[in-house]
């Protein structure tokens, strides 16, 4: 069965040691696409390394990540908008806000995020948002910026129906990934109810490994491992999952559209 592994950083320094061996194990389980998000200026070079290594497997964004929104944040935006310019990407992402971890630098988050928000509407892309301590705040946010080419998927969606709802009102996929299977996370219950053609996979390796490997380094193969869970939750077969979130990626993304002869980084 074919999976799309929708939101992967395979670049990072957690895979440098059997990077090869880990896409291939992933391939092995019928994981057949990786989408990469970028995180900041030094994830480009690796990113994009990892994109011309295997041209019709993996497929790079652009963005800047809200965790490394900081004093330098014009700078780094000039980078995003520079690649964006030079050469095709499949998404604007990852982006969004993040008030986990530091709240300093909120207003500065909400302004990249809709600035990237708008390169990604006049350029035709998606966006893949990261949304943590600030899903409400996001959707607002969308609801302003909502029009015919505003679209794209949250990422590592672990919010409450009715926030599942308002997302899917606005045209979003909801990206899902290990918390599903986190025995207490609650995720579960919420997934139970979502259509599957608003449903996409994803691990976020190497973060959030779901069960059995809950704590350990997560990798793209794992995917299955979330795709398993939805099919038992939504008391479905495996092989309609894996068919209906392949869809659903693969008409958002549309990597058949991007030219296998990108230029690279320079």
């Amino acid at each position: 069965m074919r999976l799309i592994d929708t939101h992967t950083h395979l670049y990072a320094k957690q895979f440098d040691s059997d990077r090869d061996a880990m896409i291939q194990r992933a391939v092995d389980v019928g994981v057949e696409q990786f989408f990469l998000p970028n995180i900041d200026s030094g994830s480009i070079a690796g990113m994009l390394a990892l994109e011309e290594k295997y041209p019709e497997r993996c497929f790079a964004m652009m963005g800047l990540h809200p965790c490394s929104v900081k004093e330098n944040v014009e700078e780094e935006l000039k980078v995003v908008e520079s690649w964006l310019q030079k050469r095709p990407f499949c998404a604007v992402g990852e982006i969004g806000i993040d008030l986990y971890w530091d709240k300093t630098f909120f207003e500065q988050q909400k302004e990249a995020f809709l600035r990237q928000i708008r390169w990604a509407k006049s350029m035709g892309l998606p966006i893949v948002i990261h949304s943590r301590e600030a899903t409400d705040i996001i959707i607002e946010l969308l609801q302003k910026e909502k029009d015919e080419r505003l679209r794209g998927i949250f990422h590592c969606f672990t919010g409450t129906a009715a926030q599942a709802e308002a997302i899917i009102d606005l045209g979003f996929l909801l990206g899902i990934g290990g918390v599903v299977t986190f025995k207490n996370a609650g995720l579960d219950k919420v997934v139970a109810d979502i259509d599957l053609q608003h449903i996409v996979l994803e691990t976020d390796s190497p973060y959030l490994a779901p069960a059995p490997k809950r704590g350990k380094r997560n990798e793209s193969a794992y995917v299955r491992l979330v795709a398993e869970k939805i099919a038992a939750v939504q008391q479905r077969p495996f092989a309609e999952v894996a068919a209906q979130t392949t869809a659903n990626a693969l008409a958002l993304f549309q990597p058949e559209r991007l030219p296998q002869e990108v230029l690279r980084s320079e």
